[in-house]
């Protein structure tokens, strides 16, 4: 994921820099609207989100919040230290996704950076077909095979699969697979609810749904699709 930052505060921009990059975001930095102007022109496809703070000694970020939306849809997400709600309602109305009010703690601004990724589905594979043992998943038609027959799976259902195989190799526990069913569904699940959905996906999918090979339970933590 990367991040076009834009803040005029160098010891701020420093320190939220250091800290998007140890959270495994890459970024980059501009320190004036000029600057962040000339990126945006030419090179917006590049970036996943954009952080504008509001107030820049050569214009605002309001005004870069417009530019962004006319070519794209990403997400942008306001600073500022101006806690006012008319400022607020305005940059919302712009089309920004968030606004977090300065000074803020630097995990509640990753927290809601995640979050907003999370609602424009940046976590989902733009690739048009996945393969994961002896499945297939074609995204732009939103279908699943299995040895080339077509397996059919619920809305749900198939989200739950496209999360396992938009994260392959890692660990997922329960509550990320909790949030994120939740932020791309918008349907209601719980605990006992996820249970059910693996189990239902396991059995239209695994040669043996008593011996998982595809989404595998790693004790203790959740469960991995993939090695």
């Amino acid at each position: 994921m990367k991040i076009l930052l834009v803040e005029d505060d160098k010891t701020i921009a420093s320190g939220l820099e250091y800290s998007l990059q140890h959270d495994h975001f890459s970024t980059e930095l501009c320190y004036d609207a000029e600057s962040a102007k000339k990126v945006i022109a030419k090179r917006l496809d590049e970036f996943d989100l954009c952080l504008f703070d509001v107030s820049l000694p050569d214009g605002s970020g309001y005004e870069l919040c417009t530019l962004v939306k006319k070519q794209t849809d990403i997400p942008v997400i306001f600073l500022t230290a101006i806690d006012d709600e008319v400022n607020v309602v305005m940059g919302l109305d712009m089309g920004a996704d968030d606004y977090i009010t300065k000074p803020f703690r630097i995990r509640e601004l990753i927290s809601r950076i995640k979050t907003v990724l999370r609602r424009y589905q940046k976590y989902t594979s733009t690739k048009s077909f996945i393969e994961i043992n002896d499945i297939q998943v074609h995204t732009l038609e939103g279908k699943v095979y299995k040895n080339g027959q077509e397996i059919l799976l619920t809305a749900l259902e198939y989200r739950l699969l496209l999360i396992f195989a938009n994260h392959i190799g890692q660990v997922l526990s329960r509550n990320q697979l909790l949030e994120q069913i939740w932020d791309v569904a918008g349907d209601f699940v719980n605990d006992n609810t996820l249970t059910v959905y693996i189990k239902r996906l396991r059995e239209k999918l695994e040669d043996n749904p008593q011996n998982p090979q595809i989404i595998k339970t790693v004790r203790g933590l959740g469960y991995k699709v993939g090695d």
